[in-house]
């Protein structure tokens, strides 16, 4: 059958009818992916719904690039997320971890009653990272027969390291280098000229408030921040050097990494489903 297609082949689920999506769901891999981003700071000059953006966007770019024949849709996105972080900045809307949880395991059990068997989670807001992994391993217990993958837009993408510089990838944590660039690159209009330097790393030898050896904001040995505990403007790192030719790098890599991602995924039966128990 033919289903409704928006931008060549970027499919989304909600323009199905009820008849398109009951044989969606019944065909071998059929899989969902539902784009997760947060309504929250970015500093004073980037919107509230950079992250959401960033998810829908690349997504977008990335179906672009899947084939047609591929059993796959995207869900309506989940634009206010869990980020209790950024509530003393102005403008945040954060979600309580209890009814994110409720939220994700309602909706993903019923799109396992549908028949569909994986559901990615396609995140692209950092602090809710932790929280979409421990509800998708909920998810998975509570539907055994649905495959659940949590991903962050921004994880794995190795060649960050040579587009940015090191105290980027380790301290630019929100609203700096890599993501002003990136929205430069896909809506630069939203983006306003204030270009932030900020985030508290006092890394002194002999200071004992600096960050202590083995120790880290986020990493191995990370800590719970709050933005207010950092930054003055709401960015994290250095917004200074941002440009759209910076940003088309990213998002160039980006689309490149998550198109491969999927389409090997959609060529294999991957995760595994039920495997017997050993005797």
């Amino acid at each position: 059958m033919e289903f409704f297609s928006i931008s060549s082949n970027l499919r989304k689920f909600a323009f199905l009818s009820w008849p398109q999506a009951s044989d969606a769901a019944l065909q071998k891999g059929s899989t969902l992916v539902w784009p997760f981003g947060a309504c929250e700071q970015h500093g004073p000059q980037l919107p509230l719904i950079t992250d959401t953006y960033f998810s829908e966007n690349i997504l977008r770019e990335v179906f672009d690039q899947l084939p047609d024949d591929f059993p796959i849709w995207i869900l309506p996105s989940q634009s206010i997320g869990f980020s209790p972080e950024h509530l003393g900045f102005s403008g945040t809307l954060s979600l309580s971890g209890e009814l994110m949880m409720k939220i994700v395991t309602e909706i993903g059990t019923q799109l396992s009653k549908m028949g569909f068997q994986r559901l990615v989670l396609f995140n692209a807001h950092g602090g809710q990272i932790g929280l979409l992994q421990a509800i998708a391993r909920e998810l998975r217990s509570q539907c055994p027969s649905m495959a659940v993958l949590p991903c962050f837009l921004w994880s794995g993408i190795e060649s960050l390291n040579e587009l940015l510089p090191d105290h980027e990838v380790e301290q630019g944590l929100h609203a700096a280098l890599a993501e002003t660039s990136l929205m430069l690159s896909l809506k630069a209009d939203l983006v306003g000229t204030k270009r932030p330097f900020d985030g508290n790393f006092n890394t002194s030898k002999g200071d004992k408030s600096s960050v202590p050896d083995g120790w880290s904001l986020e990493g191995a040995a990370p800590c719970a921040w709050l933005s207010s505990d950092l930054t003055q403007t709401g960015v994290i790192g250095d917004s200074r050097g941002a440009n759209s030719e910076l940003g088309d790098q990213l998002r160039k890599v980006l689309v490149s990494h998550w198109s491969k991602l999927f389409i090997n995924l959609m060529n294999s039966e991957w995760p595994p489903i039920g495997l017997k128990k050993i005797k």
